[in-house]
């Protein structure tokens, strides 16, 4: 099969009108700047003693505390931040907090059938669960349940929408039906989930949920890069440059970062994700092209777009390049990436023609913690004292408030429905060393742009790595 261009290459826009678009934008994250002046928290500067410790500062910390008061409100929680609250994944993602606990329907039937339909209603129930948090904690992070819209830019997607098993709540559009609801002459038809997915402002939801847990009485620290975890009989010592924390129990929320237990080492890889976000449309330019429902917009392709609007009707625009860095290191300068952007930019304009001359304010990009699951995996170490969970790979909005439930129960010691799930019980397959993993995952990369370009037929690497239930992601 011959390779072809695809939709946003056979539609480019002009070079020069990628460049003028870009040519106001800042390296900053909007959300990070639209909230202005955070509260700022104090470090952990003296020995302390507490029931249960929480390291990271991100979704997953942040709800592990909130949910340990909220079930013991008795309970001393500390929380200790490497920088500062919600600054990295939880800050910068593109804030669509999806019911999924498997990183979409596909990949949960495919590693849990016989765990799909019970995953799928916890899901179901988390999102319904962490719309009511929202309003009873006073959350003021701009939550819309919009749903998604899910667009084929190629023939060959618009036969995966009609052949697929789709979502329950998943209904088919066809190409006039879809320029109805967002308008644009690349999308040939869709399929709308009215109510799985909601939007949300991530910097604000970070920041409401680390006042809430001040609220309920956690100690939150920031500026307390924990350098090492050890029992010492019957506690777990958590020790920071200043000061070390004995707690009966831990919870580690690290995420992207590299894993203070050696055994998790290998078991995520961070992938670089880049985003662009709009000045505010005018009147006009929202009216031609509609998006009236607001909903999160996501394509079919392997490497894919998402996009949303703001609350203040911009267009975050996102996706595409999955970039794994030299050797996984993380590092700032990975987040300034021309190439990326420009491409960004261009396939912004190919979409939404009609909106030539609009400009980007702010780019930037933010690390994933990609599992070869696509999904988080969990476990405890350190005699049961020890809980952790990574590897969300970027739909982890949502399933973060499900995971600290999960962890707080297998600290616990009690089996629960969710601990007694085998996604929550089996780990899997670690990435390989370097120079292993930057081999086999850039030979991923390339096939699937190279399945992009042939019509989404897949070679015969990607159909080894299906087979084994291995992938790449974010």
């Amino acid at each position: 099969m011959t390779a072809h261009l695809t939709a946003y290459e056979r539609h480019a826009p002009d070079p020069r009108l990628v460049a003028e678009s870009l040519a106001d934008s800042v390296q900053a994250v909007f959300w990070l700047d639209d909230v202005g002046a955070a509260p700022a928290y104090d470090p952990l500067t003296a020995p302390t003693r507490a029931d249960l410790t929480v390291v990271g500062g991100g979704y997953l910390g942040l709800w592990a505390a909130v949910h340990a008061k909220r079930r013991d409100p008795g309970r001393r929680v500390v929380l200790l931040e490497a920088q500062t609250v919600g600054w990295a994944a939880s800050g910068r993602n593109g804030g669509f907090c999806d019911a999924s606990l498997t990183h979409g329907e596909d990949n949960g039937r495919s590693r849990w059938p016989e765990e799909h339909d019970v995953l799928e209603g916890l899901g179901a129930a988390n999102l319904d669960a962490f719309e009511a948090d929202v309003r009873d904690l006073g959350l003021a992070c701009e939550w819309e349940r919009t749903g998604a819209l899910s667009v084929a830019v190629e023939d060959h997607q618009v036969e995966w929408l009609r052949d697929s098993p789709a979502h329950p709540d998943q209904h088919f559009l066809d190409r006039e039906q879809v320029r109805a609801a967002i308008d644009s002459p690349l999308f040939l038809a869709g399929g709308l989930a009215a109510d799985t997915t909601a939007l949300v402002h991530p910097a604000r939801l970070a920041l409401g949920l680390a006042r809430a847990a001040a609220d309920l009485g956690v100690e939150v620290h920031e500026h307390s890069a924990v350098t090492a975890i050890r029992r010492e009989g019957d506690v777990v010592e958590v020790a920071t440059d200043r000061a070390t924390v004995t707690s009966d129990h831990v919870v580690l929320a690290t995420g992207v970062f590299p894993a203070l237990l050696r055994r998790n080492r290998l078991m995520t890889v961070p992938v670089y994700d880049y985003v662009l976000v709009t000045e505010p449309l005018t009147a006009e330019q929202r009216a031609s092209i509609g998006w009236a429902g607001r909903q999160g917009l996501g394509d079919l392709a392997n490497q894919f777009h998402y996009a949303r609007l703001t609350a203040d009707d911009r267009v975050l625009w996102g996706g595409y390049d999955a970039v794994y860095p030299a050797g996984g290191r993380l590092h700032p300068r990975h987040e300034d990436r021309p190439e990326s952007h420009e491409r960004l930019a261009a396939h912004f304009l190919a979409t939404f023609p009609q909106l030539e001359g609009v400009r980007f304010t702010h780019r930037w990009a933010g690390a994933i913690d990609t599992s070869t699951q696509f999904a988080a995996f969990y476990g405890t170490t350190h005699g049961g004292r020890v809980a952790h969970a990574a590897g969300f790979t970027g739909l982890g909005v949502g399933a973060t408030r499900w995971a600290a439930e999960v962890l707080l129960d297998l600290l616990s010691g009690r089996p629960t429905e969710r601990t007694e799930l085998r996604m929550v019980r089996e780990r899997p397959v670690p990435f390989p060393p370097e120079p292993l993993a930057s081999a086999g995952i850039n030979l991923t990369r390339w096939s699937l742009d190279r399945a992009d370009h042939r019509q989404g037929r897949r070679n015969g690497f990607l159909r080894v790595l299906d087979r084994a239930g291995l992938g790449f992601d974010s």
